[in-house]
């Protein structure tokens, strides 16, 4: 009998080598994968979580920055990633909900490809017009657009960005005729509004604080349900006479589809501890920014109400990207 015995614990120790090999989440380090270069407010984000992340992970969390094509090159990078933790999407709304009604040949898909993760910050956008532009107030703003159709020119970050999609809902809302000028950033738009070659620009607080501080632009309303506390005199949308025109982009981590469950709740967990350190506060505060924790599950139901709300905008504009 004592063969038998040994022969069955060699065989027991051979079942359970691969187990006992098995290395506990995570074992190195982690990367978000940003979709745009660096700077801008995506880029801020994830750069104002990946200490903390990383500090309760055990791991460093480190940044990729794959700008391109509206977000797609990234988001098509980590939906092939390998599902096992280790490569998230730094996701911006509108290139989640936004581009599969834009793009005709997606190479991935916001619901087939990807798991949430959790949602990090949002972050309001600000009206704001050239000094000279006649409009002291929104609702003069929609006034002279409506007695001077196609005279007025709007300046983004980029076709297909959050601030054209949502101008574009406020031209639908307003029945306003409005000309859309792309550029490669919210840099470069802003710096066309300030020397006057476009007369109006959305983008978010980061962008615009500054020159309305020193009077290089003028804010006419925020985008949102509440003042900025960095510029308090500048009243809301519905303050201003509109209330049904709110505009707030969002930033939140996913995963690769088949992640692990226990390592998503790993990271989750790292996400929300990192918004509630003293100094994400102090950053998302001075960005402009404000911190709204999502888990998965409510992040998930937010993706999937945006894809349905901002197609109907975009199919109503015909904004195409490709």
């Amino acid at each position: 009998m004592p063969w038998k015995l040994g022969a069955f614990a060699l065989c027991f120790a051979a079942l359970a080598a691969p187990c006992a090999a098995q290395p506990a989440y995570p074992d190195r380090a982690i990367t978000l994968v940003v979709p745009v270069p660096p700077g801008g407010i995506l880029d801020t984000v994830a750069r104002m979580v990946v200490a903390p992340m990383g500090a309760t992970l055990g791991q460093p969390v480190v940044i990729d920055n794959r700008a391109g094509a509206g977000g797609n090159i990234a988001a098509s990078a980590v939906a092939r990633a390998a599902p096992d933790g280790y490569t998230l999407l730094v996701g911006y709304s509108m290139f989640h909900v936004g581009n599969p009604s834009m793009y005709s040949n997606l190479t991935w898909d916001p619901l087939r490809d990807f798991t949430p993760v959790g949602m990090l910050v949002v972050s309001p956008h600000v009206v704001a017009v050239n000094p000279s532009t006649p409009a002291k107030t929104l609702r003069e703003l929609v006034d002279y657009a409506k007695a001077n159709p196609g005279k007025l020119n709007y300046a983004t970050s980029g076709t297909g960005s959050v601030p054209h999609v949502g101008v574009e809902l406020f031209k639908q809302q307003n029945h306003l005729d409005i000309v859309h000028v792309p550029y490669k950033g919210a840099g470069p738009a802003m710096q066309d509004v300030i020397a006057g070659n476009v007369q109006m620009t959305v983008a978010t607080p980061p962008s615009v604080m500054g020159f309305v501080q020193s009077g290089k632009v003028r804010a006419l309303a925020v985008a949102a349900k509440q003042r900025l506390p960095q510029m308090p005199d500048v009243p809301t949308t519905a303050e201003a006479g509109f209330p049904g025109f709110e505009l707030e982009a969002w930033v939140a981590l996913f995963a690769p589809k088949g992640t692990p469950p226990a390592a998503v709740a790993k990271l989750t967990e790292a996400a929300k501890l990192a918004l509630q350190s003293p100094q994400v506060k102090k950053s998302a505060e001075t960005a402009g920014v404000e911190i709204r924790y999502m888990p998965p599950a409510e992040l998930d139901a937010v993706v999937r109400k945006d894809i349905v709300y901002w197609s109907k905008v975009i199919k109503t504009a015909n904004i195409r990207a490709d």
